[in-house]
């Protein structure tokens, strides 16, 4: 998909769709706050024009949300308290609603994503 901030929408209704075809409805609100999130990250740190969305579910306890972008670029958790900044809290929201999340480096980009427990 595009690289835009409007592309959150989409990103937000792959993944209900998702989580609905898996009758895991319970972590629709969750997940679309952390896929906003990591798209986010990747309209704003990118480098080409298009991003990838990947929702899967690698077993039955858990759903992976990521974002491929072709930045190198490896995102940190800031835990600084700059009130004035309002951006670079995202992955704070992203690491309070996931099991686990990380990035996967490739020789290209990398990949973000969060993983969500299911029920």
């Amino acid at each position: 998909m595009r690289r835009v901030p409007e592309s959150a929408e989409a990103a937000r209704t792959l993944v209900r769709t998702a989580l609905a075809a898996w009758g895991q409805q319970d972590l629709i609100e969750d997940a679309a706050l952390v896929i906003t999130e990591l798209v986010s990250n990747a309209v704003h740190h990118a480098c080409l024009e298009s991003i990838r969305v990947i929702v899967t579910r690698p077993s039955e306890k858990c759903v992976r949300l990521g974002v491929v972008d072709r930045s190198r670029n490896i995102p940190y958790l800031r835990t600084d308290s700059d009130g004035d900044n309002t951006r670079g809290r995202g992955l704070l929201l992203v690491d309070a609603l996931t099991v686990r999340w990380g990035t996967d480096r490739y020789r290209w980009g990398k990949q973000v994503w969060g993983e969500l427990k299911c029920d």
